[in-house]
């Protein structure tokens, strides 16, 4: 990474004879020899180990390094990250792509990145680092070598989606939709709008792909993704198989490995922009085999007898629908149950949102229903019948029961990451 390397020495004062850097990290615990380690948070407390590990140089704002030849002393080191990574970006010819969306970024990052990366040298988001850290983080993770980049961009609040896509640089974005996430700061839909939309002010309409079905997304100019008719690219004949989904995307049909409408439409997002991108149907197709999703994004799961569907990293009244769907809509001889948990970041309206996917739910009948959290607790409040409901504020009691009464059952676990309902499954 010498156009790195360049890049750095043209902002900052480097005293130390650095050959080349290998990568760059945020944790002690990866760095080898060659890389660069930027100081962030308890970062601090690592900085004599990642030397004897033979970081080639370390970021800090600690001035006791200043005398230290291999350690690069600034004011902030997030804003560092930021500036090098803006001014790196400028200097490479990859492409980047920018994901948006209150749901399914991650998934249409990983379903884009598996047809691309089939194909073509590319680097993807790892995990869901997208935030005023992540973003950076991940632009300064590209080599010269590859030709796209697939970068998650998230948002809490106003402001921040045009500092990421500032520091992105982007080529060509994709919005998957406009949903009730970070409604506590945002207050309502049309906010979450108004900043996730900012993105059109970087990229051309012709480059900005989104889901059209989207009250909120059909009025933007730009391609257009969905089932209705009035979308550039229509999707039909959706169909869920027994290992995944089918479906049309204009006139070609395509498959893929992953299960529900929700994929179905993060699908084709991913399709339609690497077909914008210049790849042929062949080389779409061929990438499609190989999709390999984010782990706890309806990962199905064997343990003991019972197979868990693990949709527990993140959770909203929109993707809580969506897998309720999905899951009622499995082929399967088995009962099913289902695990939901609290949702995090819906403001005033947070109790009447867990009220409605409750309700939803019991619409499915499934045979058993576990709420866990306090915000699922107090809304059970407003259901009258509760005879297949059971609330609990302890996941171990949840894990107790179905591993002793659901043998052989069917199991659906989802909620926001910060309830760890993953652990019931260990």
């Amino acid at each position: 990474m010498n156009k790195l390397l360049e890049v750095i020495g043209n902002i900052y004062d480097i005293r130390g004879n650095i050959d080349c850097i290998r990568k760059v990290q945020m944790d002690s615990r990866k760095v080898e020899k060659g890389d660069i380690f930027f100081a962030i948070n308890n970062g601090e407390k690592y900085i004599d180990e990642v030397l004897i590990k033979g970081a080639s140089l370390v970021i800090t704002n600690n001035e006791k390094w200043k005398q230290n030849s291999k350690i690069l002393v600034v004011e902030n080191v997030i804003e560092s990250m930021q500036i090098i990574a803006k001014e790196y970006r400028k200097n490479l010819k990859t492409r980047i792509i920018g994901i948006i969306g209150s749901n399914g970024k991650t998934t249409v990052k990983d379903i884009l990145y598996s047809i691309i990366n089939s194909n073509y040298n590319s680097k993807k988001t790892e995990g869901n680092y997208n935030n005023h850290i992540g973003v950076p983080y991940s632009i300064l993770q590209i080599e010269e070598k590859d030709k796209y980049g697939i970068i998650e961009i998230g948002m809490s609040n106003f402001g921040e989606i045009k500092i990421l896509c500032e520091i992105a640089g982007l080529d060509y974005s994709i919005i998957t939709n406009i949903g009730d996430s970070h409604l506590e700061f945002m207050l309502n839909r049309e906010n979450v709008f108004l900043e996730k939309s900012v993105v059109k002010n970087y990229v051309e309409n012709s480059h900005l792909l989104f889901f059209g079905d989207d009250f909120y997304l059909k009025s933007l100019k730009g391609v257009s993704v969905g089932f209705n008719q009035e979308n550039k690219h229509i999707i039909s004949e959706y169909k869920l198989e027994k290992n995944g989904s089918s479906f049309k995307l204009d006139r070609e049909t395509y498959n893929t490995n992953l299960y529900g409408k929700h994929n179905c439409i993060s699908t084709s997002l991913g399709i339609q922009m690497a077909l914008m991108l210049g790849l042929s149907v062949t080389q779409v197709k061929k990438g499609l085999k190989n999709i390999r999703i984010t782990p706890m994004r309806f990962e199905k799961i064997e343990k003991k007898g019972i197979t868990f569907i693990n949709d527990s990293y993140n959770a909203s009244p929109i993707s809580m629908k969506y897998s309720l769907d999905t899951f009622s809509d499995l082929k399967s001889n088995k009962d099913k149950i289902v695990v939901l948990g609290d949702m995090e970041e819906l403001g005033e309206e947070t109790i009447n949102f867990h009220l409605d996917v409750i309700e939803y739910a019991l619409k499915k009948n499934f045979k058993k229903i576990f709420l866990y959290g306090a915000k699922m607790e107090k809304a059970l409040e407003g259901i009258k019948s509760k005879s297949n409901i059971v609330s609990f504020q302890d996941k171990s009691e949840i894990k107790e029961i179905i591993y002793r009464e659901f043998n052989g059952k069917l199991i659906l676990i989802k909620g926001s990451n910060f309830n760890q309902l993953w652990k019931i499954i260990e």
